[in-house]
């Protein structure tokens, strides 16, 4: 039998429950669940699994690291929406040879990345493992009712941009794996740089929250699958339209143009593919723009860069500049 995709699965799921879900309530499908409060707030919702193999490779990251980025990956799912995260729960089932120590280091690690957020960890779940390490954190955000940023309001016209460059974790993945394979890896600022733009990403919090505040905003996520698979879910879920992305303008950082070119990889492909960059990838009116950038530079975060735009439901989605096969980004399954 074939294996269901991740995306099948998805939507498998949520097609199933549909029934269930609350009026008023966004389910499965965006970045977080939104519940609406009494207070006129609304809750965010989201939890991420970390599989050992799949989502990380030990000893490619050290276990303070893992705890950052076991944090980052839920806190970006937050600022994806344009919400402020507040509490985790964090669930963690240990194989043999994890001793407190490096469970000291973890807690440190998820603890110094969360307390920059003010996000409180109060409680959890704790288990042995057979075999490899589960990580699973829930975190909970808020924004103002109604406010939430979602996948499905992008409009044809709408420009396409991202914060940030991209890329750049997907080069640091391919350092993590060279090591673990035993080949020797140069140990540059530039080499060290990717590294820790895969195993300590920095979520867009600030970002997200400005962005919110632009009326000209219609849609939004993070990147972690690559934008080639993620645009296409903003695409589907505002009601399948199409967009054309111009390959030349994605932003790539001179760490990532410099290892490529002593590596002889393909920057754009990683850009594209590779994903976990963690980067907002946001839709908005073209008469927006200056809103946004100033908005942007105002928060003190990353700039955005425009890449592209959105056309009418039913066009293609088009990679200009880019040749042979359409790109993909990763998928779980």
């Amino acid at each position: 039998m074939k294996n269901t995709g991740e995306f099948e699965l998805i939507g498998r799921i949520s097609e199933s429950v549909r029934d269930s879900v609350p009026e008023g309530v966004t389910g499965i499908g965006d970045d977080c669940a939104v519940i609406p409060q009494q207070s006129g707030r609304d809750t965010l919702v989201t939890t991420d699994l970390l599989v050992e193999g799949r989502h990380f490779l030990l000893p490619g990251i050290s276990p303070g690291e893992l705890g950052w980025k076991s944090a980052a990956v839920n806190i970006s799912d937050i600022a994806a929406m344009g919400g402020r995260p507040e509490s985790a729960f964090l669930s963690i089932a240990l194989p043999g040879g994890f001793g407190p120590e490096w469970v000291d280091e973890f807690i440190a690690g998820f603890r110094e990345l969360a307390g920059r957020f003010g996000v409180a960890l109060l409680g959890g779940d704790t288990s042995a493992s057979p075999d490899k390490l589960f990580i699973n954190v829930t975190l909970l955000g808020s924004c103002e009712g109604g406010k939430a940023l979602k996948r499905s309001g992008a409009r044809p016209g709408d420009l396409v941009c991202v914060t940030g460059t991209l890329g750049d974790s997907g080069a640091g993945l391919r350092l993590v794996t060279e090591q673990a394979s035993g080949a020797a890896t140069a140990e540059s600022g530039t080499a060290r740089y990717l590294l820790r733009r895969h195993c300590k990403p920095e979520p867009r919090v600030a970002e997200g929250l400005a962005l919110a505040g632009i009326p000209g905003v219609h849609s939004m996520m993070d990147v972690s699958d690559g934008i080639a698979s993620d645009l296409r879910h903003i695409l589907d879920a505002s009601g399948g339209l199409g967009a054309e992305i111009e390959t030349g303008s994605l932003p790539l950082s001179g760490e990532l143009l410099e290892i490529c070119r002593e590596r002889c990889w393909e920057a754009a492909r990683l850009a594209l593919c590779a994903g976990e960059d963690y980067e907002l990838l946001f839709t908005i009116a073209p008469e927006a723009l200056g809103s946004v950038q100033a908005a942007l530079e105002a928060a003190g975060g990353a700039v955005a860069t425009v890449i592209g735009r959105i056309t009418e439901a039913g066009t293609p989605l088009c990679w200009k500049g880019w040749e042979g096969e359409p790109p993909r980004g990763f998928t779980h399954f």
